[in-house]
């Protein structure tokens, strides 16, 4: 059977994800790679061949994508990581602690992992060591060597190092790290966000001051002026000298200003990540994986699969188009499953990762497909009928994921961080449906985590073009560019998988309905209202950019934010075309530009 309906998903498949053991081909077709992804993750089942089965019927069609790395390395004899992503440990303020660190993200990367990482701990630029009495370069500095080394890494082939930076709203070097990226040849293997607290914008709020801090014990000398605070890497106050005072609007001025300008830094709401974090009895968390769709703690790893919801669309464009529920049930009941197995098949580059990933089992099942399922259902991407369906997918998933997770906990036994009183006095515990509290009362839980909604790029392009996680359709026609093995880029011209499903069925593609809706037509409050309604039933968090036009006035991309945080989310990311960043995607009659969410960016 022929799965692929566009060119640039069968090359994907077989640059990316098709196995090969050196010149031979061991993957002949699409069906050979989901039998090897199923005969691999069932390789710690006691009934193997009843899970196979159920696995392949999983992946077949493109109905569940697992994350890249679990596509292109299960079954096969190469020494990679399963994962996509990883947050690497805490940077002690030391040069032989810096450089081990940059050791282990470098062997991360070496092995196909994505990086997140936190350098609010490092001094700021100028300061001198307490013991000794050496100057400071500051954090950024220190990026740039990270940098350097992931471009070293990986300078050949068709896959680019991904890496998340993230620096404290109160680190004395907020502002050097806020403007890093005007320069558009500065740290372009990093994406950018500022831990933001809700301190700080309720300082914002209210215009007042903002002090720049940095722990005490770390000085040298000693502070006329100490304020005690929660440093990253720890979990008791300190005593932290004030370094700076600056007015908190200026500070969020300029955070906003180089968000329009160049499209970084991201916004992390981090009191609202920790709050909400299911393990807050065990972790402070700092970074997220590159995309920030999973925070983690230190040597904390994403898992990830998502549903394709374009495969349970039944009688698309009629009266009686609907969702096939009961289908999307099982696809993510067994997604959990296929996602704990791997937790245990994976090599992992470091001790410390493995360590976290079988303790906590961190999983992220998510949804892509969304904005073409809408449209096959007759729905505007931005409307109160489309965002119901979407929350009552959401729903779904997370129920379906959540059983599933108790039912594995009976089997094989919860996770081994699991505390049953304190994990369910946790946020999204407490939210959950009383059926399944009580299950995980009475049963535990396998995985400390479950929900994620990812990018899903590149899976999502190999799935004949699918719309991206829970963005709107880019466009209905356009182009895109993929980094050879040879280090060149190849053009693709593609059409969604929607329209072209309209066309066949004998709708006019000069006439079409108003609910076929794409990004530009967008306002961006209505990538906005999409996440905000969806972020209620997502335990991890949700990777979504919100699309800004180029003539979009400041104050308004500015309030946006402010929204975000109203609305409860747990970061905002916007893409504002410009001269530094040109354009993630172009249209049909646009010259092809790269950026840092590129596919060959996304940890594929």
């Amino acid at each position: 059977m022929e799965y692929f309906d566009a060119e640039i998903s069968r090359f994907i498949w077989d640059t990316k994800y098709r196995y090969r053991n050196g010149d031979q081909v061991c993957d002949s077709t699409l069906e050979d790679t989901w039998r090897r992804l199923a005969r691999a993750l069932t390789k710690v089942d006691r009934q193997r061949g009843h899970w196979a089965l159920r696995f392949f019927r999983n992946l077949e069609d493109f109905r569940f994508l697992p994350g890249g790395r679990i596509l292109a390395g299960a079954g096969t004899e190469h020494r990679v990581t399963l994962f996509n992503c990883f947050v690497m440990g805490t940077i002690e303020d030391s040069m032989e602690a810096i450089f081990e660190r940059l050791k282990e993200s470098a062997l991360t990367m070496q092995q196909g992992g994505g990086i997140g990482c936190d350098f609010s701990t490092l001094r700021p630029a100028g300061s001198r060591a307490h013991h000794t009495g050496t100057i400071a370069s500051g954090p950024v500095s220190f990026m740039r060597i990270w940098d350097a080394t992931c471009a070293t890494l990986l300078s050949t082939g068709s896959r680019r190092g991904a890496m998340m930076a993230t620096l404290r709203c109160d680190h004395p070097d907020i502002e050097r790290f806020v403007e890093a990226k005007r320069d558009p040849r500065e740290l372009r293997h990093f994406n950018l966000s500022v831990l933001v607290s809700d301190e700080f914008m309720a300082a914002v709020d209210g215009d007042r001051e903002w002090t720049l801090v940095f722990p005490e014990q770390m000085l040298e000398g000693e502070g006329q002026e100490q304020i005690s605070r929660i440093w990253s890497g720890g979990s008791k106050p300190l005593p932290c000298r004030v370094l700076k005072r600056i007015r908190a609007r200026d500070l969020w001025q300029k955070i906003m200003r180089a968000t329009y300008d160049c499209a970084e830094p991201g916004v992390l709401f981090i009191d609202r990540i920790n709050t909400r974090n299911n393990l807050y009895y065990r972790e402070q968390i700092c970074a997220t994986n590159p995309c920030g769709e999973i925070p983690l703690p230190p040597y904390g790893a994403c898992n990830l699969g998502s549903v394709n919801l374009m495969r349970f669309v039944q009688a698309p464009f009629s009266a009686r188009a609907d969702l096939d529920w009961s289908g999307i049930d099982e696809c993510a009941a067994v997604g959990v499953r296929m996602l704990d197995n791997v937790i245990d098949l994976s090599h992992y580059p470091l001790p410390s990762q493995k360590k976290q990933a079988h303790g906590s089992r961190r999983i992220g099942i998510g949804i892509t497909g969304l904005a073409d399922a809408l449209i096959a259902l007759g729905l505007h991407y931005d409307s109160e009928e489309g965002r119901a369906l979407a929350v009552r997918v959401m729903e779904t998933v997370r129920d379906s994921a959540w059983r599933a997770s108790i039912a594995l906990a009976v089997e094989k036994g919860p996770f081994p961080f699991f505390e049953r009183d304190k994990y369910l006095a946790g946020a999204d515990a407490c939210a959950l449906p009383e059926k399944l509290r009580k299950g995980i009362a009475d049963k535990g839980l396998r995985n400390s985590h479950l929900i994620a909604i990812a990018p899903t790029g590149t899976i999502s392009l190999l799935a004949n073009g699918v719309s991206s996680g829970i963005e709107p359709v880019f466009d209905f026609h356009h182009r895109r560019r993929v980094l050879t093995g040879q280090g060149s880029y190849r053009e693709f011209d593609i059409d969604d998988p929607v329209w072209k499903l309209w066309c066949e069925r004998g709708g006019d593609p000069e006439r079409l309905p108003g609910e076929f809706v794409s990004a530009r037509q967008l306002s961006p409050l209505a990538h906005l209202r999409m996440q905000a309604a969806l972020q209620p039933y997502v335990d991890n968090a949700i990777s979504k950019t919100v699309n800004v036009p180029v003539d979009y006035p400041f104050a308004e991309f500015e309030s946006l934010y402010r929204q975000a945080f109203t609305l409860g989310l747990k970061g905002c990311t916007t893409f504002r075309p410009n001269s530094v960043t040109e354009s993630i995607l172009s249209s049909a009659d646009e010259p092809p530009a790269s950026h840092c969410c590129d596919i060959e960016r996304e940890g594929e």
